[in-house]
């Protein structure tokens, strides 16, 4: 592993941009996603195109994140970045000047495509710009701004869809990623590349099943198919409980608001020595877990309970999860790592809904909500359970 020489804590000036662009692309990918199908002139009425459309975003993330970190590494974080917001502003503008179902298709392919390139290397870079020290808090910024993004993208997008269609919405979102372009281009520092030892698929391959990464992407995976689930789903068993759509949606921004206030006091308390990786990973999971328990109660006590429980969860495994990558991997391969990483978020993203969803289908929606808590929990009680085995057998 390469050993770079220890560099101070980044300037808030030159953060500020970075947590910018995680705020753009959760801003892009719910605040669109949520509103494809609203109530416009110009919305997405066929289920098969809505769906078509969501997946060409999310399908773009998942082949493209680890190649543009690798990319990163290769020539720098900045220059990626940079693309990247500039590639998302110009894929927006599309379908706002052309306005057409077709160029819809080609708008939405190229957010995503452009998000696979400013993703992963701003996460990258917060963990370049930052000591060891810092970049628990750092990351728990980066999340809290990627937060605010996921709680305001479906409100502030449904504003802009009911006061004048999709073409407004996709206007918003080619000046916020040209502005964020040009905030970075100005304060963000350029971060050259690090020499590289020649890398095999042998050795990318035994990098990426070691534990140091397998363990913290698997706990990010778990945290965001709990969230997909919380965000999709807790609207769904507060309507059959009775509830208005002012409460369930209350209930979504709680999670939210939660998961974005919990982030930043996390990796403060990892970098003071507060708590550890190992420990804030699992007891995320197993709290976690319990909001998916909670949601199996009737009425708005399990909603509110599960929403405030996953939001817990999710806000601790977060920022631990990518300080845990950050620590274990070479410098000269971070970008790779958090690509591979976002590429594990995304399978969760996707995978937990799907979960719940098909175990609903046979049974019930409770059925599915304990179907993924159970499968949170495993690991966590697991590791509980062996460790006074393990400590026992070394004395």
């Amino acid at each position: 592993m390469t050993t770079p020489a220890m560099v101070p804590a980044a300037p808030k000036r030159a953060m500020w941009p970075l947590y910018a662009a995680g705020f753009t692309t959760a801003f892009g990918a719910h605040g669109i996603a949520a509103n494809l199908g609203g109530f416009s002139e110009d919305a997405v009425t066929s289920l098969l195109a809505l769906g078509g459309l969501l997946a060409l975003y999310d399908g773009a993330e998942v082949l493209l994140k680890p190649v543009f970190g690798s990319l990163a590494d290769r020539i720098g974080g900045k220059p990626v970045l940079l693309g990247g917001l500039i590639a998302f502003a110009a894929a927006s503008a599309l379908y706002a000047v052309a306005d057409s179902p077709g160029w819809l298709w080609a708008a939405r392919l190229g957010q995503g495509a452009a998000a696979s390139a400013f993703s992963p290397s701003a996460s990258a870079m917060v963990a370049r710009l930052n000591p060891a020290a810092k970049r628990g808090r750092a990351f728990g910024g980066y999340g809290f701004y990627k937060s605010i993004g996921y709680t305001l993208g479906p409100l502030l997008g449904g504003v802009l869809v009911w006061a004048g269609g999709l073409r407004p919405l996709f206007t918003a979102m080619a000046v916020c990623g040209a502005a964020v372009a040009v905030w970075a281009a100005l304060a963000v520092p350029v971060v050259p590349p690090l020499p590289r030892k020649r890398q095999t698929l042998a050795d990318l391959a035994r990098r990426l099943a070691d534990r140091s990464f397998l363990a913290p992407t698997a706990a990010l995976a778990a945290a965001t198919a709990a969230l997909s689930v919380g965000v999709g789903f807790l609207p769904v068993s507060g309507a059959a409980a009775g509830l208005g759509t002012v409460a369930t949606g209350a209930a979504v921004s709680v999670l939210a608001a939660t998961a974005a206030i919990v982030q930043p006091k996390a990796g403060g308390a990892l970098d003071a020595g507060r708590l550890t990786t190992r420990t804030g990973l699992l007891a995320g999971l197993l709290i976690t877990a319990a909001g998916l328990a909670a949601a199996m109660l009737p009425g708005l006590v399990g909603v509110l309970s599960a929403a405030a429980l996953i939001g817990i969860g999710t806000g601790l495994i977060t920022p631990l999860g990518f300080a845990a990558l950050a620590a274990s991997t070479p410098a000269e391969r971070i970008g790779q790592t958090m690509g591979s990483a976002e590429l594990g978020r995304e399978l969760g993203d996707a995978g937990g809904p799907l979960l719940v969803a098909g175990v609903a289908t046979l049974s019930t929606l409770t059925f599915g909500y304990a179907g993924l808590a159970l499968l949170l929990a495993t690991g966590p009680l697991l590791a509980l359970a062996l460790r006074p085995r393990t400590t026992q057998a070394s004395k």
